[in-house]
């Protein structure tokens, strides 16, 4: 199931149901269909699976009729990010591709040796923002605006130590994560000054249920910056994969429905390149993952907001 958190004009955030070119409003389906459904993302998250099952359900047994009342165009529709503020900070992993962790030993004084565990730092609910939305440049506080394409993960359910053999169980679902980085705001090696400021966790266009991507490990994903191509890769790269990470996080601290895990990036950053090539006020930003969508967001300067 694809899945959308939008708005029409100035009306509050909506949940949605992709299907074809439309959107089906989840909570007028239900309504319709004198069977309840949520009006918010994670809302729905938390019903789990049954969740997705019942939706499908109420839409495959709707009459065209029904369905035409409560959806509207796709086009017509101002997509947010699916989880416009999460309940918890974005779990964030770094150093999590082979050549990024070459790039970043050359560039950012990191180390030059592949992580024997996960590197785990965090964004706050705040910085996420949707497709279609500016990334603010606040060049007070940097002047290397970096961008970093990423699959984001988002939990199903509470869980705690989990194995690696059941962590797919655990996921609910998959996204597009642009993991804004600002590379001259690093702290004596803590990241969330350079990585949580506000708008620096663009996310979507959509959230894809886990049951339709047939495998998470093996999709490409793409990042252009004014049309030039400057990430390419794939996710059967990544050091740690996705049952790594839920089963590492998971033993730290309790995951739970609705938490999005930003899995990291390839090589390809602007602060890798010789000589190295930030973002600046009207750039224009493309982050893209196979299966799941493009997010596009503009740079503009904190003066001029």
């Amino acid at each position: 199931m694809k899945l959308v958190t939008y708005k029409i004009n100035d009306t509050t955030h909506q949940l949605g149901f992709i299907k074809d070119d439309v959107i089906i409003n989840a909570e007028q389906l239900g309504q319709l269909k004198n069977n309840a459904l949520p009006a918010t993302m994670l809302e729905f998250i938390d019903l789990g699976k049954e969740g997705i099952e019942k939706a499908t359900t109420l839409i495959a047994t709707a009459t065209t009729e029904e369905l035409k009342k409560c959806s509207v165009s796709l086009a017509g529709a101002k997509l947010m990010a699916p989880i416009p503020k999460p309940r918890k900070n974005i779990i964030g992993i770094g150093l999590n591709y082979t050549e990024h962790v070459a790039e970043s030993a050359r560039t950012l004084d990191t180390s030059k040796d592949l992580p024997q565990q996960p590197v785990i730092f965090s964004k706050p609910p705040t910085a996420v923002t949707g497709t279609g939305e500016n990334i603010v440049h606040n060049q007070d506080i940097t002047k290397q605006l970096d961008y970093e394409v990423e699959l984001a993960v988002i939990v199903s359910k509470r869980g705690k130590n989990v194995p690696k053999k059941d962590a797919m169980d655990y996921v609910y679902g998959y996204s597009v994560i642009n993991d804004i980085s600002a590379r001259d705001c690093r702290r004596s090696g803590q990241w969330i000054v350079s990585k949580g400021q506000d708008t620096f966790a663009p996310m979507g266009p959509i959230l894809v249920t886990a049951d339709e991507v047939a495998d998470p490990h093996n999709l490409n994903l793409s990042l252009k910056l004014n049309g030039e191509e400057r990430q390419n890769s794939n996710t059967k790269f990544m050091l740690f994969n996705i049952n790594d990470l839920i089963n590492d996080i998971s033993t730290v601290f309790t995951i739970e429905a609705g938490d999005i895990i930003a899995t990291g990036t390839p090589a390809g950053v602007g602060a890798g390149r010789n000589p190295q090539a930030f973002m600046w006020p009207g750039d224009i930003v493309e982050a893209t993952v196979e299966g799941i969508g493009t997010i596009t967001n503009t740079i503009v300067d904190s003066k001029d907001i």
